[in-house]
């Protein structure tokens, strides 16, 4: 990849209406040059939407997008040096792999000379050097998506874009191809802008994350800051497996759960109607041992779910308030859980206890 692939990107007040529907409500980002960005959210939340006007599929109702110093709110997709990943990959059946990734050589007319030269390259970056008289049908799933992700490569664009390009793969394949996708990212140091609703997936290729919601950018950060320090109660639920309870605020740096007084080491958000975004690991069952200054509260197992790794335990509070965490799956890590029924008290670091506007 030459110097031109590390090129930021800026979304400048974007939005799309469709009659009476908005799809894109007056978004506004901004992508540093190499920076691998995910868009997350449900479906509906406008995600597709940004990439396609990034991609030059969908045209804004309003706004502009620029790619470092040039303007291509309204240019065509072919001239805008954007590589594409779609979801299904979209490669051609009937030509070779080493076809299938030139093709976009030949699409911009680049000289024939050049691209036995730059199909291999591209091929070796997504370490499949030597395959380019395969058939398309002769690859598993992850081969497919590593010969998309080179096409896309292969004309040194300025700009990637990908749109859930693991969604058809298993769960095994897919976390394996993730890490390969972050590795190559910081290998080539292109600008990345990724599509998806996983939000494991997100939390573990991106650098930062932007969560959608209704056509609306919600919040905008690095992956440990969205999952400790989430904005509204939608980010809070929507990353990770959150309960959300209802406090009441107790001075500057302490909330009432019950009858219970919770103190957090983060300032209270504004209004009175305030809520508790309590992380299922982040609950831990008290040895004893736990240092002073720890929240804690008791409560009373209900059930215990073996989930292979870990072990979800759901209990309720003494005004029955239901709670849950998530304990490791280890044989010493279950002998501590008590049966259902039992009583038992968790402690909760006041690093870890997330207030937020109800």
């Amino acid at each position: 990849m030459d110097a031109r692939a590390k090129t930021g990107v800026s979304i400048r007040s974007a939005a799309k209406r469709y009659g009476p529907v908005v799809a894109l409500d007056d978004v506004s980002l901004e992508i540093e040059p190499g920076e691998f960005v995910s868009l997350l959210g449900p479906s509906g939340s406008g995600k597709t939407t940004l990439l396609g006007i990034l991609g030059g599929f969908v045209q804004p109702s309003s706004g502009a997008v620029w790619v470092g110093d040039r303007d291509i709110t309204f240019a065509p997709p072919h001239k805008r040096d954007i590589g594409i990943v779609f979801q299904n990959y979209a490669l051609f059946p009937h030509m070779s792999v080493g076809e299938n990734v030139a093709f976009p050589l030949r699409a911009r007319r680049q000289p024939k000379s050049t691209w036995a030269k730059k199909v291999a390259d591209a091929l070796a970056m997504v370490e499949l050097s030597g395959y380019e008289h395969r058939g398309i049908g002769q690859l598993s799933g992850g081969q497919r998506q590593r010969v998309a992700l080179a096409r896309a490569m292969v004309f040194e664009p300025q700009l990637i874009l990908m749109d859930e390009p693991l969604s058809a793969l298993d769960k095994q394949l897919r976390e394996t191809m993730q890490i390969e996708l972050r590795r190559l990212h910081r290998k080539l140091g292109a600008t990345i802008v990724y599509v998806t609703h996983d939000q494991r997936e997100a939390l573990t290729m991106s650098d930062r994350v932007a969560v959608l919601k209704n056509g609306r950018l919600v919040q905008i950060d690095t992956p440990e800051r969205l999952y400790d320090r989430p904005c509204d109660a939608f980010v809070a639920s929507f990353i990770g497996e959150a309960t959300l309870l209802d406090v009441t605020r107790v001075g500057d740096d302490a909330v009432r759960l019950g009858d219970t007084v919770l103190r957090t080491a983060h300032p209270l958000p504004r209004g009175d109607k305030l809520l508790l975004a309590v992380q299922t690991e982040k609950l831990v069952i008290d040895s004893g041992e736990a240092r002073d200054g720890m929240n804690r509260l008791s409560c009373r197992v209900t059930e215990v779910l073996y989930q292979g790794e870990s072990l979800r335990v759901f209990a309720v509070l003494a005004d029955g308030t239901a709670i849950s965490l998530r304990q490791p799956g280890s044989h010493d890590a279950r002998q501590r859980i008590p049966q259902p029924g039992a009583q038992m008290s968790v402690t909760l670091d006041p690093q870890d206890t997330i207030v937020v506007p109800a």
